[in-house]
């Protein structure tokens, strides 16, 4: 059995990493190096071929006739500045298509995740989706909610994979769910639905993409009576707001993820709580949990809800992508979703 996540008060969940595989602050100044390095020897060339102009006109009373300090000076700025060019020009071509190819991972996203309705029943309804700025990282966050027979039923969830296979994969997991949100009595039959859906999707690709192909997510089940049923399949756990107050959610028995049921070796567990009129859940991605400033310091998502909590729902969701955008400076390196769903007032 999987060793269950820690609080998400205490430290957010990841997509199947360990804590020592994240990177650090120096790791993150080190990338961003990196990234600016063929712009710099772009720059330091061009400067050179200047000053070796300028050497050639001041050193050489006869313009026709350079010494051989001012010829070494022309040689090594001609021969410097096409290589970083050159350089320059496949690193801006290449950012370009990354460019182009999360654009469209991203904008395929957002077309599946349909409009939620704002109001089901009782139950009023809000979510939100934000790509990553950093390509080829956007697509694979996902949720949905689904009017049944057996109430209303939410889904959440985040695809391992990125990019355009991120979105495929999300598009099996959104349509198995719909079908079987209505078919099967039971939440955790909802959830073998998904992960058979998940191994077929998986066998059909190619052997080198297998390993590391699985989602997380999490299936709620909310009836007519004052609870809410929950089957964790790997993710974060669920906030619940009551009375201005945020309390975690974790698991009494935490599930796999789908794709990786067999390999585990554990089953789906159905997590009852109370949901009572005026309370609230809160889904979420770990695009929110983890989510880093130019410091490499974790955004305080449990802190931010509770600072929020108060708030109209759709206040309560603006705000906390509002605070998304502005602890990651606009530039989230991974893609976010959340959901947040109230049981209204009498």
């Amino acid at each position: 059995m999987p060793k269950p996540p820690p609080s998400t008060a205490e430290r957010p969940t990841g997509k199947g990493r360990r804590r020592t595989g994240r990177p650090t602050a120096g790791r993150l100044r080190i990338a961003r190096c990196a990234r600016l390095l063929p712009r710099a020897l772009f720059v330091l060339a061009f400067a050179l071929f200047v000053l070796a102009i300028a050497a050639v006109s001041i050193g050489s009373p006869n313009r026709g006739a350079a010494g051989p300090v001012s010829r070494a000076a022309v040689c090594t700025a001609l021969a410097a500045a096409p290589v970083a060019a050159v350089g320059e020009a496949v690193r801006q071509r290449r950012r370009r298509v990354l460019s182009r190819a999360d654009s469209s991972a991203a904008t395929a996203q957002r077309v599946l995740l349909r409009p939620l309705p704002g109001r089901i029943g009782d139950l009023r309804l809000r979510g939100t989706y934000l790509p990553a700025r950093a390509a080829p990282r956007s697509g694979g966050d996902l949720y949905d909610a689904v009017r049944g027979p057996y109430g209303v039923r939410l889904l959440i969830g985040d695809v391992r994979a990125k990019g355009m296979l991120a979105v495929e994969a999300s598009a099996v997991l959104l349509r198995a769910f719909r079908e079987a949100a209505y078919q099967e009595e039971t939440l955790t039959g909802v959830a073998r639905r998904l992960e058979g859906e998940a191994r077929r999707h998986i066998a059909r690709l190619p052997g080198a993409e297998t390993p590391e192909r699985f989602a997380t997510a999490l299936l709620v089940e909310i009836p007519s009576g004052p609870v809410a049923r929950v089957v964790h399949c790997g993710h974060p756990e669920p906030l619940l707001i009551r009375d201005g107050l945020v309390r975690v959610c974790p698991p009494e028995r935490p599930g796999a993820p789908i794709g990786m049921a067999d390999l585990v070796g554990t089953g789906h567990t159905v997590h009852t709580l109370p949901f009572r009129a005026g309370d609230r859940l809160v889904l979420y991605t770990d695009g929110f949990t983890e989510a880093r400033d130019a410091a490499g310091r974790f955004q305080p998502f449990a802190e931010r809800v509770a600072e929020r909590a108060a708030a109209p729902l759709d206040d309560l969701v603006d705000g906390l992508r509002a605070d998304l955008v502005r602890h990651t400076g606009g530039e989230p390196r991974d893609d976010a979703a959340l959901l947040a769903v109230e049981r209204e007032p009498r």
